[in-house]
Order: C-alpha cells, then sequence, then structure tokens
C-alpha cells in the first residue's frame, strides 16, 4: 500500500484545494511505519542536517497574508478616480494652452479630493488592527531523540511533534499516539463544539463518502488549537501548502470592483466620448461665428469642465468620510470607504450562524425524564457528575453548572463525598463519577445517548424502576427526535446505587444501569438577531445562513430569529450539483450547512452573479476567502487577524443590530452621492445644449470661459454639504443601486428643462433687457450667470426627495446655509463694484431682477411638474 500511496501523495510542494484534501485523506490511512517511510522519519524524529535541508526547500512554516500599504501608495491610489482622470485631461490641456485660471481652479478640485480620500483611508487602515504574523508560537519538536521547544516557523514536513492543553497545532498533521486529546476547530470549521482527536488505529474504518480532510478525526490542522489531552503527530503539510494558508492566500487577493465603481467608470467613459464630441462641436461653431479662436478654444474647455461633475471625487469622498465617522459612533470601523456604498446596495447578507445570530454559548434547555416530561431529579443527576468531574469539563458541564447555579432551589445541602471517576474517552463517550450521599455509593453517567443506551436496562419513571422495553425504547427514540428537531444536543443520564463497598470502579462496572432522563443544550438565538433580521427583511435584504455547523440546529435556529427555511443544502449536497442545480439551489434556499470555506466563497460569487451585491458577515478563519469574496466584508475586532485583514467593515460588537445601522448609514450615504451625480449630469447635460443654441445664435460668447469656470467652482462648493443632508425614510426602505439606464433617463427628462429656461433667459436678455450687441455682452453673461448659477442651486430642492420639498420633506440646516451663500456670494460678485470688474460683469438693471424671480419660480414649479410624472411613469426617482 505504502508504495502505491507514495506514487500519488508524496511532499509535493504545489497542490490545488482539491487534491490537497484528498492527499491528506490518502495520507491518513497509512500506518505509523508507513507514515514514517513516507516522510523519511523515524520515532526519534528527524536528524538536525534532514530538518535543515527540508526547511531550505519547504521555506518557513509561514503563510503569505497581505499586509499594509505604505502611505505613499495610499496616497498613490487615492487619486486613481476616473473623474480626477477627466480633470487631469482638461488641466493638460488649459496648461499647455496657458489658461492657468482654469489650471489653478482644476488642480484645487483634484488636490482636495485626493486629500480627503487619502486622510479617511490611511486612518481606516491604522486604526483596523495590522495583521500579526499568527504563528510565532513554539512547539514541542521530537529531533535526533529529544524533545524541546522550538519557534513555529522552524517546522518542517516529517517532524514529529508533542501537543498537550492549550498548544497551538503547528501545521497539518496526523496523529499517532493521543490521551483524552480535545481540539477547538471553530475557527476552520464554525463547529463550536470541541472535537476528539485520536490516531488511525482508534478511527471507524469505515469513512463517510461525503467526508473531508477536516472531518478526519486523526487529522489535526494550522489555525487550531488544543483544549485538553496529550497527542503527538507527524507533521504533513507546513506553510503556504496548509489549509490555513489557501484562506490566507484566499485572504489576500484584491477584491474585485462592485457594482457601483464599473457603474462610475462607465459614466466616466460616457463623459469622455461627450466632451470629445461636444468639444470640437463647440469650439468650430464658436470659432467661425465669431472669428475669435483663441476664445472659442478656451470657451470650449471652461463648456468640457461644465460638462464633468468636477466635484464628484470630493463629494463622494466627503459623503463617505462623513459617513465613516458616523458609523464609527455606531461602533462600526470602515477599513475601506468604498465598502460604504457596497454596505447601501446589499441586498442579500450571508452570515455565519455562532455568535451573529446565537449567543455563542451553550446553554440547559430541557431535562425531561424518559417519556419527555420536565423530571429535576435528571438536572440534579447531571449535576452531580459535572460538578465531581476532575477532567477537563467541556461547555455542557459548564452549562449544567452554570444552570445549577442560577437556581437555588436546585441546590443539594447534603454532604457528599466523591469515590472514583472513570473519564470520558473516545470509544465509550461516557463519563462516570462515584459519589457517597447518605451512606450509599452512587453512580452516575451521563454521555452520548447511542452509547448510553448500551449499558442501561432500567428506567426510571415518576420514581418507579421499569425494565427497558422495546416499547419503551421506541418512546424515548421520539423524545430524542423531538428535542433533535427543535436544534437541541441531548445527552443521556443514567444512575445505579451500592455497585460496591470498596472505592475501585471499572468501565466494566457501566452495566445495567438505570436511565433516568435526557439533558438538552441549546446555542440560543440572539433576541437582538431577531429584531434586526425582521428589520433587514424589511429594508429588502435577504439573510442566508452559510454555517460549518449541522443542519439540524442550523434549522432550528433560523427558524427561532425569522429566517425561513423550506430547504437547506449541506456542502456535500452543494459538491454534487450541477452548475444550473446550484445556481437554483442558491438563488431559492436560505441554509447552508456544514460548509468549508471554498464552498462559502462559491455561494457568494454565484449569488454574484445573478446581479446581487453580496454582503458576508463572519468572525472565524473559515470565512476569511468569503469575506474577501463577498462585495461587502464585514467581521468583528474579536476576530482572527487573518479575517479582519480581508475584511472591509469591522463591527465593534457582533451584533446584527449595529450591521443593520451600517446598512441604513450606507444607504443614506449612497443616496445623497446619487443626488449630486444626477442633479449635476442632468443640470450640466442640459447646459451644454443651451451653449450650443446661444454659439450658433449669438454674435457674442454667452459667458466667458472664467466666468463659467467661477459659477461651476461656487455650484460645487455649496454641494460640499450634500453628505449632511436628510434622506426621506421611503429613499432607504429598499437597497440602493446604481443605473446607468435610469441615470439616462433622468438626464433626458430633466436635463431640457434647464435648457428651455436658458434660452427664455437668453430671449429676456435679449429683446426685454436689451443686450443685444457685442457691445453689450458683458450684460448680457451677467444676466446669464445669475440664472444659471441661482436656478441650478435651487433645483437641487425639487429633485432632492420624491416628496413636495419644503412642506413633506426639509433638507438639512448645512445645505440650507450653503446654497444661501452660493446664492449670496453670485449676487454680491455681480452687485460689488470692484468684484463685478474682475469678473467682467456689468451692473444689472432693475426690472431685471423681476424676470429673475419669475424664471426662477415658473422653473422649480415645473420640474417638480415633470418629477410627479417621471415617478407616475417608472415608478422610481433618484
Amino acid at each position: 500500500m505504502v508504495n502505491k500511496v507514495k506514487g500519488e501523495v508524496s511532499m509535493k510542494k504545489n497542490v490545488t484545494n482539491d487534491s490537497k484534501n484528498t492527499e491528506l485523506m490518502k495520507l491518513s490511512k497509512l500506518s505509523d511505519r508507513e507514515l514514517m517511510m513516507e516522510f523519511r522519519t523515524s520515532p526519534n524524529g528527524l536528524t538536525t542536517d534532514d530538518a535543515s535541508n527540508r526547511m531550505e526547500e519547504y521555506g518557513e512554516n509561514k503563510v503569505d497574508i497581505q499586509k499594509p500599504d505604505a502611505w505613499y501608495v495610499v496616497l498613490i491610489k487615492s487619486f486613481m478616480d476616473p473623474f480626477i482622470y477627466v480633470l487631469a485631461g482638461l488641466l493638460v490641456v488649459s496648461a499647455l494652452t496657458k489658461d492657468y485660471e482654469a489650471v489653478v481652479v482644476m488642480s484645487l478640485m483634484i488636490l482636495v479630493s485626493a486629500l480627503i480620500r487619502f486622510t479617511q483611508d490611511f486612518k481606516a487602515q491604522k486604526e483596523s488592527l495590522a495583521l500579526q504574523d499568527l504563528v510565532k508560537h513554539t512547539c514541542a519538536v521530537k529531533r535526533d531523540g529529544e524533545t524541546k521547544e522550538r519557534p513555529m516557523e522552524e517546522v518542517v514536513p516529517g517532524d514529529i511533534v508533542y501537543l498537550s492543553a492549550g498548544d497551538m497545532i503547528p501545521a497539518d498533521s496526523v496523529l499517532i499516539w493521543t490521551k483524552d486529546l480535545f481540539v477547538n476547530q471553530s475557527s476552520l470549521t464554525g463547529e463550536s463544539m470541541p472535537v476528539e482527536k485520536y490516531e488511525a488505529e482508534k478511527m471507524d474504518k469505515e469513512i463517510k463518502e461525503d467526508s473531508s480532510a477536516i472531518d478526519l478525526t486523526n487529522l489535526i490542522f494550522m489555525g487550531t488549537d488544543v483544549l485538553s489531552g496529550q497527542g503527538e503527530a507527524i507533521i504533513l503539510k507546513t506553510g503556504q501548502q496548509t489549509f490555513f494558508g489557501d484562506i490566507a492566500k484566499q485572504a489576500s487577493t484584491k477584491r474585485e470592483l462592485t457594482n457601483f465603481d464599473r457603474d462610475l467608470n462607465h459614466i466616466s467613459k460616457l463623459l469622455l466620448r461627450m466632451v470629445s464630441i461636444l468639444f470640437p462641436i463647440v469650439f468650430l461653431i464658436n470659432g467661425v461665428m465669431k472669428g475669435d479662436w483663441t476664445q472659442a478654444f478656451f470657451f470650449s474647455i471652461a463648456v468640457a469642465v461644465g460638462l464633468t461633475p468636477e466635484m464628484l471625487p470630493m463629494i463622494v469622498t466627503s459623503n463617505l468620510a462623513k459617513g465613516s465617522q458616523t458609523l464609527a459612533k455606531k461602533k462600526v470601523i470602515v477599513k475601506e470607504l468604498n465598502a460604504i456604498q457596497n454596505l447601501g446596495a446589499m441586498n442579500v447578507l450571508c452570515t455565519d450562524k455562532t455568535g451573529t445570530i446565537t449567543e455563542d454559548r451553550v446553554v440547559l434547555v430541557e431535562h425531561v425524564s424518559p417519556l419527555g416530561d420536565d423530571d429535576p431529579k435528571v438536572l440534579d443527576m447531571a449535576f452531580l457528575n459535572s460538578n465531581y468531574q476532575t477532567g477537563w469539563k467541556n461547555l455542557m458541564d459548564h452549562a449544567i453548572i452554570n444552570f445549577y447555579e442560577t437556581h437555588p432551589e436546585r441546590q443539594i445541602h447534603e454532604k457528599i463525598e466523591k469515590i472514583d471517576e472513570i473519564p470520558f474517552d473516545f470509544s465509550r463517550r461516557r463519563l462516570t463519577v462515584v459519589l457517597k450521599q447518605d451512606g450509599h455509593q452512587l453512580m452516575i453517567t451521563k454521555g452520548a445517548v447511542e452509547e448510553m443506551s448500551l449499558v442501561c436496562s432500567h428506567v426510571e419513571i415518576d420514581g418507579e424502576i421499569l425494565p427497558l422495553t422495546d416499547e419503551l425504547l421506541a418512546q424515548m427514540s421520539e423524545v430524542n427526535r423531538k428535542m433533535n428537531e427543535q436544534g437541541m444536543r441531548v445527552i443521556t443520564v443514567a444512575y445505579k446505587r451500592d455497585v460496591h463497598s470498596d472505592a475501585t470502579y471499572t468501565v466494566a462496572d457501566e452495566k445495567d444501569m438505570i436511565l433516568v432522563g435526557f439533558v438538552g443544550f441549546l446555542d440560543p438565538a440572539k433576541q437582538s438577531a431577531i429584531t434586526a433580521i425582521s428589520s433587514l427583511q424589511q429594508h429588502g435584504v435577504t439573510v442566508k445562513v452559510l454555517t460549518g455547523d449541522n443542519e439540524i440546529v442550523s434549522r432550528k435556529v433560523c427558524g427561532d430569529v425569522g429566517i425561513a427555511v423550506d430547504k437547506a443544502y449541506i456542502g456535500a449536497d452543494l459538491d454534487k450539483m450541477s452548475d444550473d442545480e446550484f445556481n437554483e439551489a442558491v438563488n431559492e434556499t436560505n441554509l447552508f450547512a456544514k460548509l468549508n470555506p471554498m464552498q462559502k466563497a462559491r455561494i457568494i460569487k454565484t449569488l454574484q452573479a445573478q446581479g446581487n451585491t453580496v454582503g458576508f458577515m463572519g468572525d472565524g478563519i473559515n470565512d476569511a476567502p468569503a469575506l474577501r469574496t463577498a462585495d461587502v466584508g464585514i467581521s468583528v475586532d474579536t476576530a482572527a487577524d487573518i479575517t479582519k485583514e480581508a475584511s472591509s467593515i469591522i463591527l465593534l460588537e457582533k451584533s446584527l443590530t449595529v450591521l443593520e445601522d451600517g446598512v441604513i448609514e450606507g444607504r443614506k450615504v449612497f443616496k445623497n452621492m446619487m443626488k449630486y451625480i444626477m442633479i449635476t449630469i442632468s443640470s450640466n447635460f442640459g447646459n451644454v445644449f443651451s451653449v450650443l443654441v446661444a454659439s450658433a445664435f449669438l454674435p457674442f460668447l454667452p459667458m466667458l470661459s472664467f466666468q463659467l469656470l467661477v459659477q461651476n467652482l461656487i455650484y460645487d462648493i455649496s454641494q460640499l454639504a450634500m453628505p449632511w443632508d436628510n434622506v426621506d425614510e421611503s429613499q432607504i426602505i429598499h437597497p440602493v443601486k446604481f443605473n446607468t439606464k435610469n441615470l439616462f433617463k433622468f438626464t433626458v427628462s430633466i436635463g431640457p428643462i434647464s435648457s428651455i429656461f436658458d434660452i427664455i433667459t437668453f430671449g429676456v436678455m435679449w429683446y426685454v433687457i436689451g443686450a443685444n450687441t457685442v457691445a453689450d455682452q458683458s450684460l448680457f453673461q451677467t444676466g446669464w450667470f445669475l440664472v444659471g448659477l441661482i436656478s441650478q442651486t435651487l433645483v437641487v430642492y425639487m429633485v432632492r426627495t420624491e416628496k413636495i420639498p419644503f412642506i413633506q420633506s426639509k433638507a438639512s440646516a448645512p445645505m440650507v446655509l450653503m446654497s444661501l451663500i452660493a446664492v449670496l456670494v453670485g449676487i454680491t460678485i455681480v452687485l460689488v463694484e470692484p468684484l463685478r470688474n474682475a469678473f467682467d460683469f456689468t451692473a444689472l438693471p432693475s426690472n431685471y431682477w423681476v424676470w429673475l424671480i419669475g424664471i426662477i419660480t415658473i422653473y422649480m414649479v415645473l420640474v417638480q411638474f415633470v418629477k410627479v410624472r417621471y415617478i407616475k411613469k417608472y415608478n422610481e426617482w433618484i
């Protein structure tokens, strides 16, 4: 056998996840002698020379994980924004043509936006705990026949290591000797209960078809730890070749572009195409009509800037920065600013079960007789067993003791003396204590239901001891089934009196016992999770549970917190499905149990391919690939370092309630960003057509390039208050997603209204005010400057809400204040003579102001009318 295995499972350095799993499973079947031959080692361990050679071949026992970016890298990334690229291109053209006023304005826009983003990103990176090297501990390694503590980094394949309680397992290994060894694998599997591990000789020979290497009881893995007992193991895989290494590699991959990122890139490309088309058109029309090609060129540059929402990077960053500060107050740390908008767009939340929707602790919930009736004697017996045993107390022992201590009416006051103990072991799956009480020896045993049924011959029901008949067995089986369906882990409690007169007990005495009843345990659902999940569902977020725990318990917990589970799948089921079957299962099912890390990531990728924005919440090492794959990865501050590194959001409290607050805030941030994007692009789009009309029919420029840039700058500065604007509850009741089709519909519906009123303004200035000659062009430009600035600033209030503005929906105080300042600054520039002259403006006649108020008022009323019609037709708004 060993020769066959050698050809298939030699100490390869590079294998895929599937082949790695297969290889470990094959290695687990080898005898100790075959393992020694396979890894060229001996019971005395490797020699020093062998260990040194293998260190050169396989490298240190470390995993490659992503390190924080240096400050200058973060700074460079801050300039990588599609709209900054647009502005930078226009800036270069302006510089080459010596239009230095435009260069200054656009440089300020770019620098302020990039610096705000740099400040927030670098701060978030520092606040999130720096990823630490998880393999810094020592372990007991046998080399040259001598066992001594060595750094875990020095462990190599073939080393023999000794393990005891509290040890971190240094690498993926196979056990060759154990004594009551219990391992915590929750970081890899999500399973909260300890797992007993033992050598191959004590394993069940039949391995289930759907088992993975992690399920095998003689294999142990890097990233897990020893809770109790002792063991000796041969190292099989180290560093990047371990299961932990696979997860670390997944956690270090770059997160893919989200839908929002892709849509912003799409808009920037669209704007660049529009600029490339309109720039030469405006340039040629003005050059031909006016004859001044230099002035026409500068004006065309200003129009191109006017078409671009040049403050978008700053507005987006300000929104995200404000959102991150608000979330920090709500116990949410944002590592990646873009995650906030993804949080608002999220419509599917995948979450681990343990500690998120459950309390992450085992509690005693039932103590019943063999027929399922509440029986205090069962609790008394269970307590005596758990309290007086001297071995390792598991979670259920602590749950029994805690329950008993919180119910003082159940306290046992008789004098009790411990006589003997038969420790728990893997084959019996039982634990016995012998006590002396009232002059009698009382032998109490508790353990797994199946194993306990083998040693019981009688049952106690209502104080009467009866033979254990087939009928009673069937009734007890039904009691157990119902408890299991409620998600309980069940143990059996039995006893015998006066087995011996002396104090020596053995396993042989565990027979003909009296079954007194069953104790049921739950990892209970959090009460806060019920409310939070209900709220998330009301806000359009589907919650799916992806767990490594078993299906029965998970199904019960889902039912308790309000997650509908018509059908559930385990990881082994998923692996057998075709792609179409898998897609259907992922779409229709809310519970997936017994999953490995890669299965979680695959489910998330499938959900994303179906058009969903997916969040994943988890805290185990096994969750890292899913966290990195999700559009928004959410972990907690107590999570493993590698898990936090893979996350984009870290909760200071492991609670869905905290996450719910984050979702709502994310939607507010998203909506405020969308207000600026849609309002500004549609308005600028309308202005461009106004410019084309004016350029075609006016004997002069409708506005100087510098005047147009100043108008844009004043408006954009007023919009810096947008992150602090109020958002209607109706706008955040559903996930918010950016849709370029909606942007196009919105732009062609609202943009032309701006053009219509610009043309009306042109008519008023030409025919009523009399600014209809080249000598009066300054008057014309002054009049259009004010109408354009004030109308664009105030129309925001009509568009920012689906409701009636100022009555049903009120803007925030900062928003109102900044708008007033923008209007006052525009009026001041026109009224105050030194400023007016500096911008080449002219004093306006008194009748102009009446027309100004009338035009703006009718404009806002018409926008409100079109908005109502738009909502009625498309059933949507910003």
